[in-house]
């Protein structure tokens, strides 16, 4: 069986048009005004699905991050629209209710005995490994069969593989963004480290659902959730797209190399699960290689309209 042995680097389109209200619990930022620590998180309801995005000119990648984010260079873009949020529980469910589709972690893969996914998990002074395969877990049990999505439609689909976002992005008629299309419109713009300016929180505020306090062990929840939170709930960019980072990483459409019997994509966006001593990677800039049939609990995606 595969082991994991280190952290994972890793209808018509009218159904979209889903009004998802989410509901937050916790104390984080809030979209909209000034908002200090301790103010109470504030959820959007997503009213239009996708933002035009303008056709221009920008820097991507970084000389001042990671490696593999060098070197910063220019790019145009031409325009497009693209998802407000990550796909959610509530979007893929009718995707899988109307085509009947099996998802790759529903699946048994090669390399495995059962079907199931990547969960992660604190590491204890048994298993110091963080990254672990439950045994069914999948979109519809994010961490494992005592797991449910019931109450947590407005969330970020998670547990879905590229050949499985890419099967939805096909079915609502769209694609998966290309890395500098997904950058571009990530950035909105902006040349600061964060995209919101130099600093990671304003007034002490999170700005996106990332880790608090001493990755692996310990988890603070400043931002008010300890793993994926539902969609909307920090400032937009200038754009208008919510949870470009943190949160969940999302697929692109670029290949990061090719892998041993399959191609390694572009992740982009960083997680819930980055923090400052670990995966600094809630940066526009920031990229990881992922195995494209590797879905893990915290990968999900958005998309943008085919050429």
């Amino acid at each position: 069986m595969r082991q994991f042995s280190r952290p994972l680097i890793g209808v018509g389109f009218g159904l979209m048009c889903l009004t998802l209200l989410a509901s937050c619990e916790g104390n984080g930022g809030i979209n909209g005004g000034e908002a200090n620590a301790g103010d109470p998180i504030s959820c959007i309801t997503v009213k239009a699905p996708t933002v035009s995005i303008p056709s221009g000119s920008t820097v991507i990648g970084s000389d001042r991050g990671y490696p593999e984010e060098r070197p910063a260079r220019n790019v145009d873009v031409d325009d497009f629209d693209m998802d407000v949020t990550e796909v959610t529980n509530a979007q893929f469910a009718q995707f899988v209710a109307q085509t009947g589709y099996v998802t790759s972690a529903e699946k048994v893969q090669p390399g495995f005995e059962k079907s199931g996914s990547a969960v992660f998990t604190p590491p204890d002074a048994v298993n110091r490994t963080w990254w672990r395969f439950v045994e069914g877990a999948n979109w519809r049990h994010p961490e494992g069969p005592s797991s449910s999505i019931d109450t947590r439609g407005a969330d970020p689909v998670v547990q879905v593989s590229y050949a499985d976002a890419k099967a939805y992005a096909t079915w609502v008629g769209r694609t998966l963004p290309s890395e500098a299309q997904w950058e571009y419109a990530a950035r909105a713009g902006s040349q600061t480290r964060y995209i919101w300016g130099e600093s990671r929180t304003i007034n002490g505020v999170e700005q996106a659902n990332t880790w608090q306090g001493a990755f692996p062990i310990q988890n603070t929840k400043d931002d008010g959730f300890l793993q994926r939170s539902p969609v909307g709930c920090y400032p937009a960019n200038r754009f208008g797209l919510y949870d470009m980072v943190g949160n969940v990483w999302e697929w692109t459409d670029t290949i990061y190399k090719q892998g041993e019997g399959e191609p390694i994509y572009v992740i982009k966006g960083g997680s819930f699960l980055c923090a400052e001593n670990y995966c600094r990677r809630y940066r526009a800039a920031a990229r990881q290689p992922q195995e494209a049939g590797f879905p893990t609990n915290h990968i999900g995606f958005r998309t943008v309209n085919a050429d």
